[in-house]
């Protein structure tokens, strides 16, 4: 399991993933239509069908700024919420950010692929008084405005999903920007839009000195989930979601890039190449 932060160097960028905690998902919505005799061949699960995935996210220092993409599920999901979604009690990501270097006031910019309460749950924190305030004073925050109205139809599909105290109190600050589209942020940080899981769900770019790095949040969750057709049942559009991942995965192959995965509690990155139009991992180095 990824307990520990995990370092490595991205041309002049420093890359860090933090784990929030684990959590455990039925084995069926995680792998969609794909029949448990496929997919537990290579991963495990309990006795009820239960696997065991992660909360990963991703500090990118620039030397100018630190970034830190997806915030985990936070402190403010009741115990009902917490058994429902299975989720390991422990409330300490913040101090493990700083256990890694990052202290929450030296965070510049705070990147949410999506809202869905696994990635964003630490955007805020509820002080003592009950109050909801930022967890990271200094940070911008960004996501897609699409993926925020989503968030606000509470549609009965997905209202789980989405716990409003993560975002709002930042829109209604003017700490949260609601981007239209693809964009750069900073010099070596870009957004794409990338949809299937959520319509407005981003892909997290980080460019230095010829190397990239890609957090592809749920479009690809785990390195189990390499295969296009390997799609989650919680996916809302997963047509575009094998579409995007055949799209995505050409592309890591082509440019060497470095896939950052959000849920895998084995493997946080991994390298791709395509053997015979297939995608297989390659080492990490």
């Amino acid at each position: 399991m990824l307990h520990d932060p995990l370092h490595r160097t991205l041309g002049d960028f420093q890359l860090t993933v933090v784990t929030d905690r684990t959590y455990r998902l039925d084995g069926g919505a995680f792998f969609g239509v794909v029949p448990k005799t496929l997919w537990n061949r290579e991963t495990p699960c309990d006795d009820r069908n239960l696997v065991t995935t992660s909360l990963n996210s991703l500090v990118v220092q620039t030397g100018e700024h630190t970034v830190l993409v997806e915030t985990g599920c936070g402190d403010k999901l009741n115990d009902v919420q917490m058994h429902h979604f299975g989720l390991d009690p422990r409330r300490d990501y913040l101090e493990r950010l700083a256990t890694a270097g990052v202290a929450p006031d030296a965070v510049d910019v705070v990147i949410n692929t999506h809202l869905h309460y696994d990635h964003c749950g630490w955007n805020t924190r509820r002080r003592a008084d009950g109050v909801v305030v930022p967890s990271f004073p200094r940070a911008r925050y960004y996501v897609q405005r699409t993926e925020w109205e989503r968030a606000r139809e509470q549609h009965e599909r997905d209202r789980a999903s989405y716990l409003s105290e993560n975002y709002d109190p930042l829109v209604d600050a003017g700490r949260m920007t609601l981007l239209e589209g693809d964009r750069e942020l900073l010099p070596g940080i870009t957004v794409e839009v990338w949809p299937g899981h959520t319509r407005g769900m981003q892909a997290v770019l980080v460019h230095s000195k010829g190397e990239t790095a890609c957090y592809v949040s749920d479009l690809m969750p785990t390195h189990w989930h390499l295969k296009p057709t390997w799609v989650m049942g919680f996916d809302l559009y997963p047509l575009e979601t094998i579409a995007n991942k055949h799209r995505l995965l050409e592309r890591a192959a082509r440019e060497n890039w470095l896939l950052v995965f959000t849920h895998d509690p084995e493997m946080a990155w991994a390298r791709v190449e395509l053997r015979g139009g297939k995608p297989a991992l390659v080492a990490a180095g």
